[in-house]
């Protein structure tokens, strides 16, 4: 039996990481979070490893508060960054392969067509920084690595299409920026591109998004419309919607290297959203 290390597993994607395998008699996820397991922690990191001896570790931990890592820089860094490389560390001592997941934001959001892997990143905020500096930790220290850059992500947990139906309830219509592009992706999706390389010697960076694009406003409609609401989208700018970190204006990434390597490609994001609202909403 394979087993399987999973950090953050009380977040959207850990949780679906273990209902994607809650059938799977061949693997055994041993599941960590902040109080099981504090990957910022080299000698707990390497203790734990050393102890479970697993196939895999996937990575699912991470600082995700955008707004929050500008100024809890140091937090940031601990977990986005050092965390990584102290999982890719014990990965490589005990043989384990790496799954570590990744962000959006290491781009700066200011392209006209879909980035893909071979793309330069440009961090523009302390958690694209930060994200980056994981990715290349991983690099450096995991021999067997899969780097998957995601974004837009909803799942089992708190998210973008729960806080819509949450206004739903109480106005008729809502502010949506209307000026950012990317592609909303499902955790059911991801986990679905996890598994398609788990298994695989296929290492390397890759983008893990569904299909298609558009914008936050364009989302919520398809949201209040799948979920038979009637609230009434106003499409407004960035500058209408100011935060303490510079969101990526464009931030749409193509699936590339699954495409080049495997030819697999993942579900539309219209598909997902609908999957989605039958499953939890309705």
């Amino acid at each position: 039996m394979k087993k399987i290390i999973v950090t953050g597993c009380n977040g959207q994607l850990g949780k679906a990481v273990n209902v994607k395998y809650a059938n799977n008699s061949d693997l055994e996820l041993i599941n960590t979070d902040v109080a099981e397991l504090d990957i910022t922690n080299i000698d707990d990191v390497m203790k734990m490893v050393r102890e479970v001896k697993p196939y895999a570790v996937i990575n699912c931990a991470a600082h995700t508060a955008v707004d929050k890592c500008e100024t809890d820089i140091d937090n940031a860094y601990k977990i986005n960054a050092i965390g990584p490389r102290n999982l890719s560390i014990a990965a490589t001592e005990t043989g384990a392969k790496m799954i570590h997941i990744s962000t959006d934001y290491v781009f700066d959001g200011n392209a006209v067509k879909p980035y893909i892997e071979f793309d330069r990143p440009n961090p523009q905020g302390v958690y694209g920084r930060t994200k980056l500096a994981g990715e290349n930790f991983v690099k450096e220290f995991s021999d067997k690595h899969f780097i998957i850059r995601t974004a837009w992500l909803y799942g089992d947990g708190k998210n973008f299409v729960k806080t819509m139906l949450k206004l739903a309830e109480s106005h008729e219509e809502v502010n949506v920026v209307g000026d950012q592009t990317g592609s909303p992706t499902s955790t059911e999706v991801l986990a679905d591109i996890i598994d398609n390389l788990l298994f695989t010697d296929n290492y390397g960076v890759f983008h893990g998004t569904c299909e298609g694009m558009c914008s936050w406003a364009d989302f919520a409609e398809e949201i209040f419309r799948l979920a038979g609401k009637h609230v009434k989208v106003n499409h407004i700018t960035t500058e209408e919607y100011p935060t303490p970190t510079k969101r990526p204006a464009y931030s749409v990434l193509e699936n590339y290297m699954l495409k080049l390597t495997s030819g697999y490609v993942a579900k539309e994001w219209k598909s997902a959203i609908k999957s989605y609202i039958d499953t939890y909403i309705k």
